[in-house]
């Protein structure tokens, strides 16, 4: 219950603040309501070429603030964070890996796949259909499974 419960929550939030975040210049990556101990965090993650500052996030959260009182998406109190997502950024949306093919990547498994156990890296080959498509470093071998088979798929080394 409480997961449909965020999803919800994370689809109202993306909504209103997509549009927000575009006129800032920049992309709305991630959006994230997750519980950490005892309290609440709304995770909003934004991206540029280049990547994002101090500043940037600063001026998106001052942005989103009044909107999402308005909106009132989320009962009870909770920590609002606008940040990066990150070098090692995860793919998480269909955009992510079609923006990323090619890229090298690291993965974690929820169960070990024979061979190369529960984590492994590799180049990002294809994705269609929510269906990652691995290639090793050789070349030689691919792995392709279910994106929800892994844990996180987060990019290895990004410029």
């Amino acid at each position: 219950m409480a997961k449909s419960k965020g999803g919800a929550t994370v689809s109202k939030v993306w909504q209103l603040c997509e549009p927000i975040v575009r006129e800032q210049g920049l992309s709305l990556w991630d959006v994230r309501y997750v519980k950490e101990g005892a309290d609440w965090f709304l995770r909003i993650f934004i991206d540029k070429p280049g990547g994002v500052d101090i500043n940037d996030c600063e001026r998106v959260s001052r942005a989103v603030n009044d909107p999402l009182d308005e909106l009132d998406p989320i009962e009870g109190s909770y920590c609002l964070e606008v940040c990066s997502p990150g070098i090692e950024r995860e793919l998480v949306r269909d955009e992510h890996f079609e923006q990323f093919l090619g890229a090298d990547v690291k993965v974690k498994m929820l169960r070990p796949v024979e061979g190369v156990g529960r984590e492994f890296c590799g180049r990002l080959k294809a994705y269609a259909d929510g269906m990652v498509t691995v290639e090793d470093h050789s070349g030689e071998n691919e792995l392709t499974f279910g994106r929800k088979e892994a844990v996180w798929i987060k990019l290895d080394d990004f410029d």
